[in-house]
């Protein structure tokens, strides 16, 4: 039984209502999508308002699930979360902060690898912290080990559990000098995290620097936070008796921005994705641009379309400033529409190039090499957990009956069966309520032709 969402969409339906659709494809996606504030600061930025000892409003807050559960998380943990003064705001009151059970905590945090987040700001405000087992998309191996390493330079203990891990810091934190074997953007946020209110001064090296990043600490400095950034990926905070609440406006979602702008390229398009900005998609309009796509930068966003006929590029994702391993997957749709050879090298997680399956059933010509390619000139070192996919094109995409791996990977599945000619049922959709907000609004508002299955 299906049934018919685009009226219900466009009445502003908030996210998926049912985990398959039936997409009938071939026809341009045209017309405009909003994009809010990043999920990857959004999310961040609420677990640091554990960290203060008066109220903090966020801004321009996506409706996503992941802020549904980090919400709830926070709840869990005594914080009072009301409804902000602008449509999209959140005020966190943190001075009823509490211990919470595990039971409550895995409950709530479901698929969700944030509660890793919580352990440092729950060690300054409690003394302990519990993290459950760890989910989120399956990618590949996402280790907490760069975490649990930082937290014992501070100083804390760490006592794994079968249900998860007890952490507790009985002298407290203390600042220390921490050098990542990766620029984590993870592990990262869970110093920054730490080290504001750690006692001394904390070295980190090798840091990631996404944009994100730069914005939870300017949300930490709103606070009271003292942080310097220093070239070659050096940050130096400076701990802090006391933090206060902040009033933050998060940054615009630079991976969804990109998604769509790659739906534009492979539907041969025209979308305008407004809140989109030009500094932080420095890296992706210039693939963009190669690809053989056409933007202009407008003062509230970005237009996106084709330039004629598609050009085959050479991608391999990277940390900022490199091109995103979030922004690969959609594009690797519309690149099966490019005239030539394309290869994408993925030097960030191992298990990314699955989703390449389903588009192959549609009729794409990728060949996955698991263990990357050896020869050619690089921008990035190679690195063990490597793959790369040669995409040759153009190759005409028809239906199929897929199902979605990932959240990037259900987005570029999407894409793709509405770039194919005949009906597609792609399952297991609901899962990109984790990363694009009101979805289907979304997609209506572009004129895709779909229904909801169950």
């Amino acid at each position: 039984m299906t049934t018919p969402v685009r009226d219900a969409a466009l009445r502003g339906a908030p996210a998926l209502t049912g985990s398959e659709l039936a997409i009938r494809g071939g026809q341009p996606l045209r017309g405009r999508v909003d994009v809010k504030g990043a999920k990857n600061l959004a999310t961040k930025a609420m677990v640091a308002t554990l960290l203060g000892e008066t109220p903090s409003t966020l801004r321009d807050v996506p409706d996503l699930s992941d802020v549904a559960v980090v919400r709830s998380l926070l709840e869990v943990h005594g914080v009072r979360v009301i409804e902000g003064d602008e449509p999209g705001s959140l005020t966190f009151d943190p001075s009823g902060v509490e211990s919470a059970h595990m039971e409550e905590i895995d409950a709530h945090a479901g698929a969700s690898r944030i509660p890793i987040l919580f352990c440092g700001p729950l060690l300054h405000r409690l003394g302990q912290a519990f993290i459950p087992d760890l989910g989120g998309c399956r990618i590949g191996d996402r280790p907490i080990d760069f975490h649990l390493d930082a937290l014992r330079k501070f100083g804390a203990v760490v006592e794994k559990l079968p249900s998860g891990i007890r952490l507790s810091a009985p002298s407290g934190l203390r600042g220390a000098n921490i050098h990542l074997p990766y620029p984590s953007v993870g592990a990262t946020e869970q110093v920054l995290l730490s080290a504001v209110r750690a006692k001394g001064v904390t070295e980190l090296r090798n840091a990631a620097i996404e944009p994100e990043i730069m914005d939870l600490i300017a949300v930490l400095q709103k606070m009271g936070a003292i942080i310097s950034y220093e070239p070659n990926r050096v940050i130096y905070i400076e701990g802090v008796d006391r933090l206060r609440g902040y009033d933050h406006r998060s940054i615009f979602d630079r991976n969804e921005a990109a998604s769509w702008a790659s739906a534009a390229l492979a539907t041969d398009g025209e979308i305008f994705v407004g809140g989109a900005k030009q500094p932080e998609m420095l890296t992706f309009l210039n693939v963009f641009r190669k690809a053989g796509g056409w933007f202009d930068i407008q003062e509230d966003g970005i237009l996106f379309r084709r330039d004629g006929e598609l050009q085959p590029v050479v991608v391999e994702t990277d940390v900022h400033p490199g091109f995103m391993t979030d922004w690969q997957q959609p594009l690797v749709v519309a690149l099966t529409q490019a005239k030539g050879r394309s290869i994408v090298h993925e030097t960030v997680y191992e298990n990314r190039m699955g989703f390449t399956q389903a588009l192959v059933k549609m009729g794409a010509d990728i060949v996955v090499h698991p263990h990357g390619l050896q020869d050619g000139p690089r921008r990035v070192a190679r690195r063990d957990l490597e793959q790369a996919a040669v995409i040759t094109g153009p190759t005409p995409l028809h239906a199929a009956d897929i199902v979605v791996p990932d959240l990037r990977g259900g987005y570029s599945h999407v894409i793709a069966a509405l770039t194919a000619q005949g009906e597609s049922h792609v399952s297991g959709v609901d899962i990109l309520s984790r990363g694009y907000e009101k979805f289907l609004t979304k997609l209506s508002a572009l004129g895709a032709d779909f229904d909801v299955v169950g």
